[in-house]
């Protein structure tokens, strides 16, 4: 009897979930600069072009998200792939697969066939981790874009955020991932709070603030703060996009011109992580300086302007 008894307690020994070793910063040192970033395929194809130096000096050598949707193939491998490579340096992933992603907005549409698919996806996305240190920004903009969403789209979706919660604290223990609470001016802090409680950011470390867009780190952390601050007997921890930040918001979210680059990524700054989740030079679709180019295309001019504020 104590036998068996001992066996069942290491059978549930072996099948928990691995404790965090330490905070994925602490295991790393210092963050990951991807060698086949988007603007860092340009630079190494483009020697001979003008704008060349300054987008190496100021963009391609700097850590930057990768992102990662239906686009990326095999999820599993492709994930594993890339924290893999990543030595001892702290890889910075975005989930963005979700199904009916940009809903409202329209220009990045796309995402998952259906919830089960979502679900296998994003599974397969924390397993791919692992116990290996990371930072995943989950699904930017999800839970900030409800406004032409009726209330059965949006439990389905609250839903299936939740479930990634769940999947990162079960099978990637040493990742810090943070639930995307959109911009500074979308959506009340209190309304965010609400939603992002209900998508399970108890279950993992906090939230991300001004992903792809370019409010002011003054700004993103005062909403932050009050994000937190409205969360129902707890507080959270947040991370700020500084990638395109560096003039402010100019009331344009789509390609604005003269807007800048941010501070690099860093730890602390106001939030416990600025970070450059957007790639800068990527589009934000056919809309402003860059009406020819899709989402998430890389556009030289566009990376070009960002240095000089162009």
């Amino acid at each position: 009897m104590i036998r068996a008894l001992a066996l069942a307690l290491l059978a549930v020994v072996a099948t928990a979930p691995a404790a965090h070793a330490a905070s994925p910063v602490g295991m790393t040192d210092g963050f990951y600069v991807d060698p086949d970033s988007n603007p860092a395929v340009w630079v190494r194809d483009h020697a001979g072009d003008g704008r060349q130096a300054a987008i190496k000096a100021n963009i391609s050598t700097k850590p930057i998200a990768r992102w990662f949707g239906a686009w990326s193939g095999d999820i599993k491998t492709s994930v594993s792939a890339y924290v893999n490579r990543t030595g001892t340096k702290l890889p910075v992933l975005v989930a963005y697969n979700i199904p009916g992603r940009d809903a409202c907005g329209g220009h990045s549409g796309g995402g998952a066939g259906s919830p089960e698919a979502y679900r296998t996806w994003i599974s397969s996305f924390a397993s791919a981790i692992g116990t290996r240190p990371a930072v995943v920004v989950i699904e930017p903009d999800s839970l900030a874009d409800f406004n032409c969403m009726d209330g059965a789209k949006i439990a389905e979706r609250t839903a299936m955020i939740k479930y990634a919660t769940e999947q990162f604290k079960a099978k990637a223990p040493n990742t810090w991932a943070y639930l995307d609470a959109g911009n500074a001016q979308w959506v009340p802090a209190a309304t965010m709070a609400t939603r992002l409680d209900s998508a399970g950011v108890r279950n993992v470390r906090g939230f991300s603030i001004n992903v792809s867009n370019y409010h002011a780190t003054a700004a993103s952390t005062e909403y932050g703060n009050s994000v937190s601050g409205a969360l129902p007997g707890y507080t959270k921890p947040y991370v700020i996009d500084t990638s395109r930040n560096g003039n402010g918001h100019n009331g344009e979210w789509c390609n604005p011109g003269g807007r800048k680059l941010g501070t690099p990524a860093r730890t602390g700054g106001g939030a416990e992580m600025l970070l450059w989740v957007k790639v800068p030079g990527d589009s934000d679709g056919r809309c402003g300086k860059a009406p020819g180019v899709d989402a998430g295309k890389f556009d030289p001019q566009l990376a070009f302007d960002l240095v000089y504020g162009y």
